[in-house]
């Protein structure tokens, strides 16, 4: 059985259009391939002049590229080659005011039982690209009961975002940057919960004589997740010959060279919450760890989201476009 390598690029993306304050049409959603990079760390530093265009901007993105935030310009410059784009990998529609989410997830488990490091780093990115939207508000849907600590950036209205889930400049005369991706509200949690490890990883190696039996299971736990592209990635001895796969529920490929055994599942969902890989190889307990694992999910650890975006002067509906990426940075069971 042969499987592909760790091409993890899912992007979930919506384009929403509100009709008027009280007739909201239902979101449209398709699902395209899409390779990003994960983004820096935004540092809040001191407060910014914002501007909506001419000098104000230039001062606006400099100053936030100073400070640490992450800022994506969309000139022709500055986007990556076509070389460097996954085959698979397809524009995503967007309108003139498009959201971006991204989370990464750190996680380290014991191998018997335990959580050692749960970290989940996320951040909502703004771009817009017609002047004519840039002095918009975002009226957020806030349904985390997880314990996430949200960071505004310094120059939103911290007061209205905790009083009203709306996300808005603390001028109100002032508009966004064009043409950039600006981080505008960032998210952290730290926990050792074991009932938020999304999905577990339970790997028993048993040795008989001079070999090892091995049987290892996957388990959704949060099944509100949906992991796509999963890589569940398992160090094995090498100079030994291949592993004997008893069972496999989904697919694996052997890598002699460098020595592991990558099970791949593309999809884990409540519909498909657990499946097994049992295989023998010459070797002791201790050969099969790390395991690492690698997904990417359309679905954030924090839920929060854009319902509406609207015009600050005079609250008219804005059509804007969404997307939203949960990926790896570690995952591993030591």
């Amino acid at each position: 059985p042969i499987c592909g390598g760790h091409g993890h690029s899912y992007i979930e993306s919506s384009v929403s259009s509100r009709v008027d304050s009280s007739s909201y049409a239902t979101p449209t959603t398709s699902s395209s391939s899409s390779s990003r990079s994960s983004s820096s760390k935004p540092t809040m530093g001191k407060a910014l002049k914002l501007g909506s265009k001419g000098k104000g901007v230039d001062s606006f993105v400099n100053q936030l590229k100073s400070e640490g935030t992450d800022i994506t310009s969309v000139s022709a410059s500055s986007r990556p080659s076509r070389g460097a784009q996954p085959a698979a990998a397809a524009a995503v529609a967007t309108e003139s005011v498009h959201i971006r989410i991204q989370e990464k997830i750190l996680l380290e488990a014991g191998r018997d039982g335990g959580l050692k490091t749960l970290e989940v780093l996320g951040i909502m990115h703004l771009r817009i690209s017609d002047s004519q939207s840039s002095h918009i508000r975002l009226h957020v849907l806030n349904d985390d009961a997880r314990g996430f600590q949200l960071q505004p950036h310094p120059n939103v209205d911290k007061k209205l975002f905790q009083q009203e889930s709306i996300l808005g400049l603390k001028q109100a005369g002032k508009g966004f940057p064009l043409n950039n991706d600006v981080g505008i509200v960032k998210w952290r949690l730290q926990a050792v919960d074991e009932a938020l490890i999304p999905l577990t990883i339970n790997c028993w190696p048993s040795e008989t004589g001079g070999n090892c039996e091995v049987n290892i299971e996957y388990e959704l736990q949060l099944e509100e997740m949906e992991l796509h592209d999963v890589t569940i990635s398992i160090p094995v001895p090498t100079g030994v010959g291949a592993p004997v796969v008893g069972s496999c529920d989904g697919e694996y490929k052997h890598e002699s060279k460098k020595g592991l055994l990558n099970w791949t599942v593309p999809l884990i969902d409540v519909n498909n919450k657990s499946g097994s890989l049992e295989f023998t190889i010459a070797g002791r307990q201790d050969d099969f760890f790390p395991v690492n694992v690698y997904f990417v999910s359309p679905k954030s650890f924090c839920d929060l989201r854009v319902d509406q975006v609207r015009h600050t002067e005079d609250g008219k509906a804005v059509r804007f476009s969404s997307e939203m990426a949960m990926l790896v940075d570690k995952y591993t069971i030591v």
